[in-house]
């Protein structure tokens, strides 16, 4: 798969793909992105103080690495499924330089850390934080129902990737939930939207990061 790598508005790097015209991460910024659907309108709605996390599209770990972050501030204990078909390589890794970046240098032993760690089993990444990266496809994902707090739905759009928001993969995220756990993603397509609630979760279209009006948030009631 042949990517890219461009700086984005916010002075981070993100991928890009130009056979599907996609980007990991928003070109307004792939930081402020991340931090905004994943920190501030999922992690920051958490109560819990253990808190199981699985996101779908582990691709560059820059929303798990905020994550970590966000688990020493709140002094919170997280399991983080990572689920990634295609992993980015070490190299790839380095050119984007999230390591340096002023946000997350702080954690930049736990960035190294996360991408050292092998897939498919579960490795402390510190007294709080123990990472599982999981190299699958989501047609032969199978996860635990009611095993996860949060699901960060950060596959690539519909438009590039339609059979990852069909109404089968929407169905399992609903039953991987627990009761009042959240998924939130980006996206704020119509279609995805109703489907969310044909699923039975309670949707919310909030304000999305810059540069995208809105974005979802779904609990789990």
């Amino acid at each position: 798969m042949k990517r890219q790598i461009i700086t984005t508005k916010d002075g981070s790097k993100t991928l890009y793909l130009p056979d599907l015209y996609e980007h990991y991460h928003s070109n307004h910024g792939a930081l402020q992105e991340a931090m905004h659907v994943f920190i501030k309108s999922g992690w920051d709605e958490i109560e819990k103080d253990h808190v199981n996390i699985l996101e779908v599209g582990f691709g560059s770990g820059l929303n798990a690495i905020i994550t970590v972050n966000a688990s020493l501030k709140d002094n919170k204990k997280v399991y983080y499924a990572g689920l990634e078909a295609f992993p980015v390589t070490q190299e790839e890794v380095d050119l984007l330089g999230y390591a340096e970046l002023e946000d997350i240098e702080p954690v930049k032993t736990e960035f190294n850390k996360m991408h050292a760690t092998k897939w498919d089993v579960p490795e402390e990444i510190n007294e709080l934080f123990t990472l599982e990266k999981i190299q699958q496809k989501m047609e032969d994902f199978v996860p635990k129902k009611e095993s996860f707090d949060l699901i960060y739905f950060d596959a690539f759009g519909p438009r590039a990737q339609p059979f990852m928001w069909t109404d089968e993969v929407l169905s399992k995220m609903y039953d991987a939930l627990s009761t009042n756990g959240i998924f939130v993603t980006y996206c704020a397509k119509g279609d995805v939207r109703r489907s969310l609630i044909a699923l039975g979760f309670e949707v919310e279209k909030i304000p999305g990061p810059p540069g995208k009006r809105e974005m979802l948030r779904a609990r789990k009631r």
